[in-house]
């Protein structure tokens, strides 16, 4: 059980200040900063979570890798490409365990591939349950207890387009009950709705030849979470939901009849506004215009549209901001465009398959410090046995203290064809 003072409830309200609050982890002494703290937050964050063991094995890559039924999370395109009917796969994590022991996110997606056999059809529910929480007031007393949760469901198109290449299109409703409607200094809080859509493509060649191995080369690209911004009460501002652009190679090598091995990498960047620099007074207080809005010192107005949020999330970011004598504002020359190269995070691995029924795989993930710092390694393991399949992935931490150390991922799938009974009917 955890307690929840309302009056820090940052998902509710707007706190400007939060904004300014940039540590600089390397200043020693009286040297210049070169490494402020900015990351970039938004409203439902547990869509980016990676949900299946296979791909939670191989440093959270998926973009590119072989199609099955959680290709709805990475990217929806692939489904065009799947070998097999249809598939239906169950994920289950129990998420943050080393914080919150009742945290859990369950996944369950499929898909069927329509009788043209180059399009197919798929949906996917992803619920998260965020545990019981008591909520108390500021002094304390305790209100009432609550069990948060938040649940998407999907539904996707993919076709191909040739031989070569297929593309996809999701439409997806969110929800987001993090109070049960507790009223927040004097404002009704109500659950967080939206409606977003990914849009994804999928490149591959199966015959290519490396030296004198067979090998396979895919591309795939997925702009995720394309939708309106979510509140939680009638009078605070919107949040900008994790609009994502993923993309990334794999490569696969048949070493021979019964061994092969893919490599994959997965490059991530939030399309969502940074959070800029805004200007302080002597004591360190945040100023504010006529209109009574913060002043940006550096960075832009992060008060936008989506689609000018999309746009500007590629130029908006503040740098290192330091006044000079005269209280000026002064950025650090280069410090904009290191700080935007930041906002990239990296992850993939290897996966290596004997037989097609026994899989191992490893993997990295890497996000700058500035940026969440999360930085581990991942491990895990595959069995197929006719139409099932079952994964498991674990998570090593490679910061102290992380909250994401020893996360557990499991995946049960099932697999069906039904060109078998075609060629019985004939």
């Amino acid at each position: 059980m955890r307690l929840i003072t309302l009056i820090t409830g940052t998902c509710l309200l707007p706190v400007v200040n939060a904004q300014v609050n940039r540590n600089c982890p390397t200043a020693i002494g009286g040297q210049q900063c070169t490494d402020q703290m900015n990351t970039i937050t938004t409203a439902v964050p547990f869509l980016m979570i990676g949900p299946d063991a296979r791909s939670g094995g191989m440093g959270d890559g998926g973009v590119a890798i072989s199609p099955d039924a959680n290709a709805l999370h990475w990217n929806p395109s692939k489904i065009a490409f799947a070998e097999n009917e249809g598939e239906l796969i169950f994920n289950y994590s129990p998420w943050l365990r080393n914080l919150v022991p009742d945290m859990n996110l369950t996944y369950a997606a499929g898909f069927k591939k329509l009788s043209n056999g180059r399009s197919a059809l798929g949906g996917s529910l992803r619920y998260f349950n965020l545990g019981n929480i008591t909520f108390t007031d500021v002094n304390g007393q305790v209100i009432r207890d609550f069990r948060p949760t938040e649940f998407a469901v999907d539904f996707t198109f993919a076709q191909q387009f040739s031989e070569f290449f297929s593309g996809g299109i999701t439409i997806r409703y969110i929800n987001s009950n993090l109070t049960g409607g507790i009223s927040v200094q004097g404002a009704n809080s109500k659950a967080g709705q939206s409606i977003a859509s990914d849009v994804s493509f999928f490149f591959r060649d199966p015959e290519m030849q490396l030296g004198k191995k067979d090998a396979s080369f895919a591309f795939g690209v997925n702009i995720s979470n394309i939708g309106a911004k979510m509140s939680y009460t009638e009078t605070s501002k919107s949040d900008f939901i994790p609009i994502n652009l993923r993309m990334g190679p794999c490569l696969t090598l048949d070493l021979d009849k019964y061994n092969s091995l893919s490599f994959n990498v997965d490059i991530n960047k939030l399309l969502v506004p940074t959070p800029p620099v805004y200007r302080i007074d002597s004591a360190g207080a945040v100023m504010f215009d006529d209109q009574g809005n913060p002043i940006i010192a550096s960075g832009r107005d992060p008060n936008r549209g989506v689609a000018a949020g999309m746009i500007g999330s590629f130029t908006d970011a503040p740098g290192n901001v330091t006044y000079d004598d005269n209280g000026n504002v002064v950025v650090e020359p280069g410090s904009i465009g290191r700080e935007e190269f930041r906002e990239i995070n990296f992850g993939g691995g290897l996966e290596y398959w004997y037989a097609k029924q026994f899989a191992f795989r490893t993997g990295y993930f890497w996000e700058h410090y500035t940026k969440g710092n999360r930085q581990y390694f991942t491990l895990g393991m595959g069995v197929r046995y006719s139409i099932f399949q079952i994964d498991l992935s674990y998570l090593i931490a490679n910061t102290q203290r992380s909250p994401l150390a020893n996360t557990l991922r499991f995946t049960l799938g099932f697999k069906w064809d039904g060109k078998k009974k075609k060629k019985a009917v004939e």
